[in-house]
């Protein structure tokens, strides 16, 4: 195990599953404690534990619907009480669906808004009370953001809001000493980003970048890593698309 982040202590939002439980994997690999947050996906936020352990690593998993704020306070609170400090913050949690703007519901919007958006936001301001000097946070948007696909207005909506609030903050969080900085994925294997698609659907999103292939989940980790370390102190306010040449 890395010591890279040793001592240090990290949220990841939505970490049982997917792109977040590469990250978790990935900064307790390098030494953190991770709190894994899961909303409903109890079962696989263990899995995640155990496999971190493992590994010699340290994690808990806290259970919190980042749409709502009562959920968000219990979230920090609970690091707090296990570790009595925080370093980093990933807000990995996110909510998408494809939907054609004739079919989009007061409820679909709300709900992208609630946890994209809201969730989002009150996570930094929560980091930003409890911060240690040097914190990282890590926003997430994607790199739909960049691109003009059907069905995606709603979500590529509340990733542009991200990547305001990312831009907006970081010079009002560098005083004390926190970059804010977002990842914008492109196309990466998971099992939300396969739900519904054919493989001739995948195989044209895969040769739509330099590399021929969509992301794995540990490409991603890999720039989160680089994020939350000393290595990117002069970096904040910014958006890393880590796509592979998708845009």
């Amino acid at each position: 195990m890395s010591a890279t982040l040793s001592g240090q202590v990290a949220i990841v939002t939505g970490a049982s599953r997917g792109i977040g439980r590469a990250i978790a994997e990935e900064l307790a690999a390098n030494g953190a404690q991770v709190v894994v947050n899961y909303a409903t996906s109890a079962a696989e936020a263990e899995e995640v534990i155990a496999r971190i352990k493992q590994q010699g690593g340290e994690a808990i998993s806290i259970q919190a619907d980042l749409g709502q704020l009562s959920d968000v306070d219990k979230l920090f609170q609970g690091t707090l009480e296990n570790y009595g400090r925080l370093d980093i913050l990933v807000n990995n949690a996110g909510f998408m669906r494809t939907i054609p703007l004739a079919n989009v519901t007061e409820e679909d919007f709300d709900k992208h808004f609630a946890v994209n958006v809201k969730g989002t936001f009150f996570a930094i301001q929560h980091a930003a009370n409890h911060m240690q000097p040097g914190g990282r946070i890590i926003n997430f948007s994607t790199s739909v953001v960049g691109q003009m696909f059907p069905s995606y207005s709603v979500y590529a909506g509340t990733k542009g809001a991200v990547e305001q609030f990312t831009r907006q903050l970081a010079k009002e969080l560098g005083p004390k000493g926190i970059t804010i900085n977002a990842v914008a994925p492109g196309p990466v294997d998971t099992e939300l980003f396969r739900q519904g698609k054919t493989e001739d659907q995948i195989a044209h999103l895969s040769g739509l970048n330099a590399f021929g292939r969509i992301g794995e989940p540990e490409d991603i980790a890999k720039v989160v890593l680089f994020l939350a370390s000393e290595q990117s102190q002069w970096i904040t306010g910014q958006t890393l698309r880590a796509n592979g040449g998708f845009i």
